[in-house]
């Protein structure tokens, strides 16, 4: 299992938009990837979920990811947020 606290850095915070690139990134691994934001956990690859947490800019999150392909699966959702969306 992996985790790690990563910062939201777009001005808009998590939109539907960004949230529906964050729920096909995280859908394309067979590992379980949940969200976290204060004590609220989410599945990723739900879009009403992802949506629930209300992440604005600079917010902090953990996420948390456990399989075959949490590498991979990490690098990617990192280069998300990263990125800005």
């Amino acid at each position: 299992m992996l985790y790690k606290k990563l910062t939201m850095n777009n001005s808009e915070g998590l939109n539907a938009s960004n949230a529906q690139t964050l729920v096909k990134t995280a859908s394309t691994f067979s590992s379980q990837i949940h969200i976290e934001k204060g004590n609220k956990k989410v599945n990723a690859k739900s879009i009403m979920g992802i949506l629930s947490l209300g992440i604005k800019n600079k917010d902090s999150l953990l996420v948390f990811i456990d399989g075959n392909d949490e590498d991979s699966a990490m690098m990617a959702i990192e280069d998300l947020f990263d990125w800005g969306f």
